[in-house]
């Protein structure tokens, strides 16, 4: 965690200095019903030199007990009743408005659940419960705080806080082999700033018929076949393939679905789907049938990026990726 904080500033509430609190003074507050589970992330934000403010039963934010927040709040929800997806709105509304940062550790089983509750907070959400994961959580939460910030706030910058954690997990990963065998690959910033107003005035070429996407789709599964799949790994490419075929056929996409399609970890897949919206790729629609399930599209730019992509390959004659 030494490492991950390298890169942030850490001022002081000393005089002259700005009047922010220190990086110890950083508190967590932690909700869940799992006592050993809570008291393992306790141990691992003291570790980041966190100040553990509580732990609760989530389900007590509906009876307005759940106390003062901390600078970030962990959640540890691998399975959610009705009373605790009522406590996770809450939360999510809580954390935004007080500007902290929240972490959901949560499973594949409920991350529909999860992921529809939380629509205003722009979570981190954790899948598994994998202890490097949880502590890389921490730190890009710490990052994220105000009065803590990346260098600058540039990209070279950014980049190199992303390729920190890329680093720590490939780490852990290495580790974690000895008992699953599993490859991981942590998504790297994103350079897509949209359109100017000069390419937005341009004609909007058509999305490509869906079956050519399916047929790209399909070669790069079948590369991954014979050559496998960690030199081929592009989660935010197979992320946009399969909202281009979607958009074109008129199905509306879960998270879940598009983690699959990423072909990634589920906790790396949600990475890129939070760095896609934050650039403006991808947008969050809520289902208006069912209040407590979202689904994630192109947005408009995105759609039109992919589209003159499309557009420019048909130029040249190749339907290759």
């Amino acid at each position: 965690m030494a490492q991950l904080a390298y890169l942030i500033d850490a001022e002081s509430d000393s005089p002259g200095g700005s009047g922010r609190a220190p990086l110890a003074a950083r508190s967590l507050s932690l909700f869940g019903s799992d006592t050993a589970r809570l008291r393992r992330i306790a141990e691992d934000a003291r570790l980041a030199g966190l100040a553990v403010q509580a732990m609760r039963a989530l389900s007590c934010l509906n009876d307005d007990t759940g106390g003062l927040l901390g600078d970030i709040v962990a959640v540890d929800a691998p399975v959610l009743s009705a009373a605790e997806m009522a406590a996770l709105v809450r939360l999510d509304e809580r954390v935004a408005r007080a500007g902290a940062q929240l972490i959901v550790l949560t499973s594949e089983a409920a991350l529909e659940d999860v992921f529809g509750c939380l629509e205003r907070s722009h979570p981190q959400i954790v899948i598994g419960g994998r202890q490097s994961e949880g502590l890389i959580a921490l730190g890009a939460a710490l990052a994220r705080l105000p009065g803590r910030r990346v260098r600058e706030m540039d990209e070279e910058d950014r980049l190199a806080f992303l390729k920190l954690t890329e680093q720590l997990g490939r780490l852990s990963d290495r580790l974690d082999r000895f008992e699953s065998g599993a490859a991981r690959l942590e998504s790297p910033a994103l350079g897509f700033r949209g359109e100017s107003g000069d390419a937005r005035r341009r004609t909007r070429p058509a999305l490509p018929d869906a079956r050519l996407v399916h047929r790209i789709m399909h070669q790069r599964r079948l590369r991954e076949k014979f050559l496998g799949a960690d030199l081929f790994a592009d989660p935010a490419w197979d992320i946009l393939l399969d909202l281009t075929a979607a958009r074109v056929e008129h199905r509306r996409v879960s998270v879940t679905s598009l983690c699959i399609a990423a072909g990634v970890p589920p906790t790396t897949a949600l990475r890129w789907i939070g760095q896609m919206i934050d650039s403006g790729l991808l947008v969050r629609e809520q289902d208006d049938q069912d209040r407590r399930r979202a689904f994630i599209d192109l947005s408009e730019e995105g759609a039109a990026a992919m589209a003159r992509y499309f557009d420019a390959l048909e130029g040249e004659g190749s339907q290759l990726s």
